[in-house]
């Protein structure tokens, strides 16, 4: 099987900018096409020419001028090279992550670290005061039934919204086909647990973030890591290979935007990966955190779309792309329904229900779909604004992955850098860093970062300046 690539229409159109660049057509400091010139051109849409041109003007490549339009910046950019596919131990593991994470899950709640670690989605873009709002308005018109507990598998108004949803992922579901869980953490641990028991073992990709791995250590779950692309995520060879040669319960994808590689994995592999789990039967828990956060004109599709045998659990919550506070989830479970009600229930009864109302709500209203274009324009610029900040400040040898969506960026560093080193030093400067170890049952990550360009603003340049000081400081 090929890990095929894609690219998007305004992916292919700043393409097209930079290549007219590197050959000379367009010179440094002249003009280039207005936005609804190239617009008509390339017979495509005006946003879709503006999102290119917001990309192109994130690396470095063009600037805006008042008045005037956009031209080619004086001094252009060089792109990062991506780290290479990962290799990690052939056998599976025990994991334990959990002394290290512990060090570094309270690094978001300090006021006085500058957050570029923690995969925390800016405050500023979250739609909590409208949801506020909305709930306010329920809690004063909810009637005294509602008072009660919600039904196990969480309120209706909120599955049939979900469902409608689910069409642009490729999924044609039933409200009845959803449980609602604490977020998408609950969503991944029902589904562990629904499916494996204590000992056994879960194909991930790696790295995959450690909120995963945690999960596995808390179950007594092994983890075997599979090599992962950083653009296309999960080698189905490799996956093929492991299934054959080791017992496996389940295997575990982000499948869209993976967390920390930005990877996506394309829809034939999608697909392959799909009827290859069937053909073993073995379950596939997929993860779709990030995948409204997309950077392109067409929305990501979800494994589950090819799913005809009930066999892909799929796991999602509102909490990276809406409002973290809330912890609101869900899980569509497949042919694992029953098991899954059951634990959900032994575990809390069932969500709480006002938030859920308030989501519904905001969902039915059409405002999730305004909040979530401004939420990825910006997104995909601080992305950008990153790889080029990084480009500039960091040592020779530097990789950095090229997200598709999301916000976080994985970065390679060279081999004398230890992350975790480079962390406790970044702590004492007042900067919040994720080191690479906590994405991995080994140490094969011990040279890379996570950094987060959720909240990036006029100060971030001279962090990661800081920050390439610091690592430079390690040679």
């Amino acid at each position: 099987m090929s890990d095929i690539s894609r690219s998007y229409k305004y992916e292919n159109i700043a393409a097209q900018i930079v290549h007219l660049i590197k050959t000379g057509t367009l010179r440094p400091g002249g003009g280039i096409p207005s936005v609804r010139q190239l617009s008509d051109q390339e017979q495509v849409s005006i946003s879709t020419v503006t999102q290119a041109y917001y990309l192109l003007e994130a690396q470095g490549w063009i600037e805006a001028r008042p008045q005037s339009g956009f031209y080619v910046c004086e001094t252009l950019p060089i792109a990062l090279p991506e780290p290479e596919i990962s290799l990690p131990t052939p056998d599976p593991t025990t994991v334990s992550v959990w002394d290290l994470t512990m060090m570094i899950i309270n690094d978001p709640f300090n006021p006085n670290l500058i957050q570029m670690g923690a995969a925390y989605p800016n405050p500023e873009l979250t739609a909590m005061h409208k949801l506020n709002r909305i709930l306010a308005s329920i809690a004063r018109k909810i009637d005294i039934k509602s008072s009660l507990y919600e039904a196990v598998e969480g309120n209706e108004s909120l599955r049939v919204q979900i469902a409608r949803r689910a069409i642009n992922t490729g999924c044609h579901l039933s409200p009845d086909d959803i449980i609602i869980t604490a977020g998408c953490s609950e969503a991944v641990s029902l589904s562990l647990r629904a499916i494996c028991k204590p000992g056994d073992t879960v194909a991930i990709e790696s790295p995959i973030c450690f909120d995963q791995l945690q999960c596995l250590e808390t179950l007594g779950l092994k983890a075997l890591e599979i090599p992962t692309h950083p653009r296309n995520g999960i080698s189905l060879q490799a996956l093929r290979f492991a299934i054959q040669q080791t017992p496996i319960q389940a295997v575990m994808v982000i499948s869209n935007f993976n967390n920390p590689l930005g990877s996506y994995i394309p829809e034939v592999n999608k697909k392959a990966l799909v009827d290859l789990l069937a053909e073993y039967e073995i379950p596939l828990i997929e993860i779709n955190l990030l995948g409204e956060l997309y950077f392109g004109d067409l929305h990501p599709k979800v494994c589950k779309k090819y799913d005809q045998t009930g066999n892909v659990l799929l796991c999602s919550s509102f909490s990276k792309d809406l409002c973290p506070a809330y912890r609101i989830g869900w899980v569509v479970p497949g042919k694992y329904k029953a098991k899954l009600k059951q634990l959900k229930y032994a575990s809390n009864l069932s969500t709480s229900t006002l938030p859920q109302l308030a989501i519904a709500e905001f969902l039915s209203s059409g405002s999730y779909d305004v909040h979530l274009r401004r939420v990825r324009r910006i997104y995909a610029r601080n992305i950008a604004a990153l790889s080029q900040a990084v480009n500039r400040h960091f040592p020779e040898g530097t990789r950095m992955t090229r997200p598709a969506g999301g916000f976080v960026g994985w970065i390679q560093l060279p081999e004398v850098v230890d992350s975790l080193v480079l962390y406790k030093q970044s702590i004492k400067a007042g900067i919040a860093i994720t080191p690479g170890y906590i994405f991995s049952t080994t140490d094969q990550y011990r040279n890379f970062i996570r950094l987060n360009a959720a909240n990036w603003n006029d100060n971030s340049e001279r962090v990661i300046q800081h920050l390439g000081e610091l690592i430079k400081k390690s040679f």
